[in-house]
C-alpha cells in the first residue's frame, strides 16, 4: 500500500466524538488494507488498560488499536493523567507511573518542551511501523491559555505534518459560533493543516443542514466533509465519565437489578460494558442508599482514590445501605477499589493518593490492602472459581491485598491466585474485565435471588460487529475519497 500522511481529528470542545470518529477510521484503514496504528499523545482519563507487556494507556487508545486490529501499545499514548482528586493527577509516562502533581505544576511551571520530546519519539515510532497514523486530539484546539503547554493537539499535528479534521458536536447547538471560532484562533501555520470539518451527532432530517453546510464553508474557508446523524444502535467505549451521566437509569421492575455503587474518583466503568448488552438485567449507576437496597445485585467498581471514596460512601449512607445488603444475603461484589474498601482496612503508608494513614474498610471480606509505590499492570487469563473454561481481563492497581484465611476466587494457569472468594453471590477480585466473560456473568446471575437462564455472550465477536457498523456509518455519510485526497503524500 502507498504511504499516507497521518491523519488527525480534533475537536472545538471536549466530548464531541474525537475518540469514537478516530476508532471508526482506524477499522477504515484496516478494511482498505493499510496498517494503521492509533495515537494520541495526551490523555486524561480514569479509564485505563493494560498493554500486553504489562504497561498502562488510556482505554480509548487500546479501543482504537482494537479497532485497527493490532496490539495496544505505550506509544500510542505516551503521556495519560489520571486525576486523584479535583486539583491533583498521576502522571503516567510510557505506561509507568511518574509521580502525582498537581494541575498548575503540570500545566504552569514549565513549557513541556522535555514531555513534547517523548511525544514526539512515541509519534516517530509509530510512523516507521505503521501506515497511517491515525491521531485524536484532546478537548478544544483553540484554548490560547495552554497554547504554549500544548502537547496533545496543533503542536504535535505540525511536527507529524497531519492532515487535520476538526470535529464539532452540533447536538450541543451553537455550531457556527465553535466552528468558526475555533478556526479563526488558529495562527497561519496550524490553519493550513485543517482539511475539513465534521459535523457530528446530527438529529433529524440531513437536507435541512445543506445551506448551513454551505454557509460554515463560506465563512471558514474550509470543506464540510460530512455530517454524521446521531446513532443508537453502535456501541462503542466510551472514553470517560463524561458519558457516565447519560448511563444513570434507575430501578426497573421485573427484572434483575444490578446496582454500580457510583464513586466520585470511579475508574474503569467499562466493566460494566458487557453487562449492559445483557437483556436479563437492568443496570443503573447511584449513591442512593434507598435505591441500592432495593437492587438485586450491588457492584462497587473501581476507584482512583480508594480512601477519599471510602470516606465519602460512609458519609452519605452509601456504606452503611451495602453492608445492610451483604447481611440481608443481597449479591455484592468489588472490583479492583471496591474489592480493597469490602475488606477490614486499608492503609496508605506512603501517601500514594494523599495524606498517608488507614481507614476501615465494610467490613464484608476478611482481607486487608495496603497501598504501594509500585503499580501493578497486565492483562490475564484465568479460571473463575471451578469452572475451566479460560476466561480474560487485566490488573491495574497501586495495592497488595491479603487474607487471614485465603480464599481465592481466581486462578491463573501459570500458577498463582487472585481475590476472595466468600460465598457465591459476594466475593472480591482485581481483574477489570472479569465481566466480560459470560462465565462469571451466568455464575453471577445464577445466585442473585431472582431465575436467570444462562446464555452464551462472546464479546469480543459483538465489538468487531459494532467497530464494522461504525466504518460503514461513517463511509455512508463522509466523504471518504477526499479524506484519502487529503492524505497523499
Amino acid at each position: 500500500m502507498k504511504q499516507l500522511r497521518p491523519v488527525m481529528f480534533v475537536g472545538t470542545a471536549s466530548d464531541v466524538g474525537k475518540s469514537v470518529i478516530t476508532a471508526g477510521f482506524c477499522r477504515i484503514f484496516k478494511q482498505d488494507g493499510y496498517a494503521p496504528a492509533p495515537f494520541k499523545a495526551q490523555n486524561m482519563s480514569l479509564n485505563s488498560y493494560a498493554t500486553p507487556d504489562g504497561l498502562e494507556i488510556g482505554r480509548a487508545q487500546a479501543v482504537q488499536a482494537e479497532a485497527a486490529g493490532v496490539p495496544c501499545h505505550t506509544d500510542m499514548n505516551p503521556v495519560l493523567l489520571k486525576p486523584t482528586s479535583d486539583r491533583n493527577a498521576q502522571l503516567v509516562l510510557h505506561g509507568k507511573p511518574a509521580g502525582n502533581q498537581s494541575a498548575w505544576e503540570y500545566f504552569m511551571e514549565d513549557d513541556k518542551r522535555a514531555l513534547f520530546d517523548e511525544v514526539k519519539g512515541a509519534f516517530n515510532r509509530l510512523s516507521q511501523q505503521f501506515n497511517p497514523v491515525v491521531m485524536e486530539g484532546a478537548g478544544s484546539i483553540s484554548e490560547l491559555n495552554l497554547r504554549a503547554k500544548d502537547i496533545t493537539n496543533m503542536r504535535i499535528a505540525l511536527h507529524a505534518g497531519a492532515a487535520v479534521y476538526l470535529i464539532a458536536d452540533i447536538d450541543r447547538g451553537g455550531i457556527f459560533g465553535s466552528v468558526y471560532g475555533t478556526i479563526a484562533l488558529l495562527p497561519p501555520e496550524e490553519k493550513a493543516l485543517i482539511k475539513g470539518i465534521i459535523i457530528n451527532k446530527f438529529r433529524g432530517d440531513i437536507r435541512l443542514f445543506e445551506d448551513g453546510r454551505a454557509m460554515l464553508e463560506s465563512i471558514t474557508g474550509v470543506p464540510v466533509t460530512g455530517v454524521l446523524p446521531y446513532y443508537h444502535d453502535i456501541y462503542i467505549e466510551e472514553e470517560d465519565a463524561v458519558s457516565l451521566p447519560l448511563k444513570q437509569k434507575r430501578f426497573a421492575a421485573g427484572q434483575i437489578n444490578i446496582a454500580i455503587v457510583l464513586l466520585r474518583h470511579m475508574s474503569n466503568f467499562t466493566d460494566f460494558n458487557a453487562l449492559e448488552k445483557d437483556e436479563r438485567v437492568n443496570i443503573f449507576y447511584t449513591d442512593s442508599p434507598a435505591e441500592l437496597a432495593a437492587a438485586d445485585i450491588i457492584i462497587l467498581p473501581g476507584s482512583k482514590n480508594t480512601i477519599a471514596d471510602l470516606i465519602s460512601i460512609r458519609n452519605n449512607g452509601t456504606a452503611a445501605a451495602i453492608t445492610e445488603a451483604y447481611k440481608r444475603n443481597k449479591a455484592v461484589i468489588g472490583i479492583c477499589g471496591g474489592y480493597q474498601m469490602m475488606g477490614q482496612q486499608v492503609a496508605d503508608p506512603h501517601g500514594v493518593e494523599g495524606v498517608a494513614g488507614s481507614i476501615p474498610g465494610l467490613g464484608i471480606l476478611p482481607v486487608s490492602t495496603v497501598l504501594t509505590k509500585e503499580k501493578v499492570t497486565r492483562q490475564r487469563n484465568f479460571y473463575y472459581r471451578d469452572q475451566q473454561k479460560v476466561c480474560e481481563g487485566y490488573e491495574i492497581h497501586m495495592g497488595d491485598t491479603t487474607a487471614t484465611i485465603p480464599s481465592p476466587l481466581n486462578t491463573f494457569p501459570g500458577g498463582g491466585t487472585d481475590g476472595y472468594f466468600l460465598r457465591a453471590n459476594c466475593w472480591g477480585t482485581y481483574l477489570h474485565g472479569i465481566l466480560d466473560n459470560d462465565t462469571v456473568i451466568n455464575d453471577l446471575l445464577a445466585h442473585c435471588g431472582k431465575p436467570a437462564v444462562a446464555k452464551e455472550f462472546d464479546y469480543r465477536r459483538f465489538k468487531e460487529e459494532q467497530y464494522n457498523k461504525l466504518a460503514t456509518h461513517i463511509r455512508e455519510h463522509l466523504d471518504i475519497p477526499a479524506v484519502y485526497k487529503a492524505l497523499e503524500l
